[in-house]
């Protein structure tokens, strides 16, 4: 499918502004017939980052709440009940209807477009579902739990037409956008590291003994195509971010912001890694949680530039948040802290950059000026571009899956003549064991190998290519199964 480009839809319809649009020839449903006309949304997933949903649709004119989705009875009740007092609050009507399955919305066709706050498991499956079935998509990050699957909602992108926005809201951010059209244009010399922090203070989730779901809870529906056999606290409503059959770690996570930026920032055409590897643990907390809490993943692109990435959960006194993108350049400067470095110098210079290219209104507004459009290239980080930015993620993820125990020291790391990422791991491991405290007496670090990926086939090649490759796509529950290529 051969979309507009965004910057000369925006110049080619500057004039038209304001004015009813008519779209034809699109393979959505037909319903939106212009501008003006209201927009159908159901949130799918009403608890945490759904409420956010609600209140950005609340924010749009002329866009209807039709449905709130969840398979918890009480989220779903207590959904429908703010949604309901902020509707009144802002003077619009309420005529939302609470429902548990997902499916229930998909056969309306009166429903345009459907907005995902699920957990991670669901993402993909209720993206294709949707496309299936004529809907616009907005759909939290990450778009995919595995890399066989975000593949499979890209097509079902392109096959059926339809809009689907990822939840990077900084991809509808003009200045950061500027700012890596910038680095593109080589402004600040050849980008060579480009660098993303997660560290944000986290605690343990302690132990849940496995027991019967609650009674509010619809338990089939909301583990959906994730194969568990039982059900405990842990999952329900937040944890399940720290278990790998529902979640992804906070890699992709909050992660995923600071990764898609850090993709964003590479030249153009630099869509997977070629090799990938990572480091970490989870420490100190001994608790049910499977997923790392502390990595430093390592990518390299077949253009040489690389994406390195720092995940730091354990809180301690002085713990210094980091939730940003660092740039390093090949001559020696660098950006961090929204400053430039030029080489040399340890005085930084404010960033001046003019705004980049980036279809207005924010992440929420931009989405449905998209769907009114019918033009999936407007949405500010459509399928392609979260597929890419969510295997990335996705492979460091799997490096480390298949690490093994090294002991909790400097020479963990095994970067060969990469003193880049030998130096930006020491600070890493500088921080666990001074700050943190973290002993080397009874710690290791799980050590990844290097992964050699094919950008092409979207498989492994090399060594370790049989484990890594099987580590593509999660097995899914029957009924709940994710499509083939050919099939979706």
């Amino acid at each position: 499918m051969s979309f507009m480009h965004r910057r000369r839809f925006l110049q080619t319809s500057s004039a038209a502004a304001g004015a009813s649009l008519l779209i034809t020839g699109t393979r959505t449903t037909g319903e939106i017939q212009g501008a003006n006309d209201r927009l159908r949304i159901a949130v799918v997933g009403v608890n945490g980052r759904g409420k956010s949903h609600i209140d950005g649709w609340l924010g749009q004119s002329n866009v209807e709440i039709a449905y709130l989705v969840d398979p918890d009875e009480n989220v779903r009740n207590s959904a429908l009940k703010r949604t309901e007092d902020r509707a009144k609050a802002s003077q619009k009507n309420f005529t939302a209807q609470g429902v548990a399955d997902v499916r229930t919305v998909l056969e309306d066709k009166t429903i345009d477009a459907i907005s995902i706050a699920a957990p991670n498991h669901w993402h993909s499956l209720m993206t294709i579902w949707a496309a299936q079935a004529g809907k616009h998509v907005y759909v939290e990050k990450p778009m995919s739990h595995d890399v066989v699957e975000g593949r499979i909602a890209l097509e079902a992108q392109n096959k059926y037409g339809v809009v689907i926005q990822h939840g990077t809201q900084s991809r509808s951010d003009a200045r950061i956008a500027g700012l890596h059209e910038a680095i593109n244009a080589g402004e600040f010399g050849k980008l060579k590291i480009s660098y993303g922090y997660c560290c944000k203070p986290r605690g343990s989730i302690g132990h849940k003994s496995v027991s019967q779901p609650p009674s509010q809870l619809h338990w089939d529906l909301w583990r959906g195509p994730a194969v568990i056999d039982e059900f405990h606290g842990n999952y329900v409503h937040y944890n399940w971010h720290w278990f790998w059959s529902t979640g992804n770690g906070d890699l992709n996570n909050q992660g995923t912001h600071q990764l898609d930026i850090a993709r964003w920032a590479l030249k153009k055409g630099a869509d997977h890694p070629v090799r990938v590897m990572a480091i970490g643990g989870r420490f100190q907390w001994k608790d049910q949680g499977e997923t790392p809490n502390t990595m430093f993943g390592i990518a390299e692109y077949a253009n040489g530039q690389y994406v390195f990435f720092n995940v730091r959960n354990v809180n301690y006194d002085g713990y210094q948040r980091q939730v940003g993108n660092e740039y390093y350049f090949e001559d020696g400067g660098k950006i961090v802290r929204d400053q430039y470095y030029p080489a040399g110098s340890d005085q930084g210079e404010p960033l001046s950059v003019p705004n980049g290219d980036v279809t207005p209104g924010g992440n929420f507004g931009s989405f449905i000026a998209a769907c009114r459009a019918g033009e999936p290239a407007m949405a500010n980080g459509n399928a392609q571009e979260a597929h890419y930015s969510c295997v990335l993620g996705h492979l460091m993820n799997n490096s480390y899956r298949l690490g093994t125990k090294v002991p909790f020291n400097a020479q963990a790391g095994s970067f060969g003549d990469n003193a880049d990422a030998h130096d930006h791991f020491m600070k890493l491991h500088d921080i666990m064991g001074q700050g943190v405290g973290v002993p080397e007496d009874g710690n290791h670090y799980i050590v990844g190998p290097w992964l050699t990926f094919d950008p092409q086939s979207e498989r492994h090649v090399g060594d370790h290519a049989e484990p890594a490759n099987a580590l593509l796509k999660d097995p899914n529950r029957k009924g709940f199964e994710i499509p083939t290529l050919t099939t979706v």
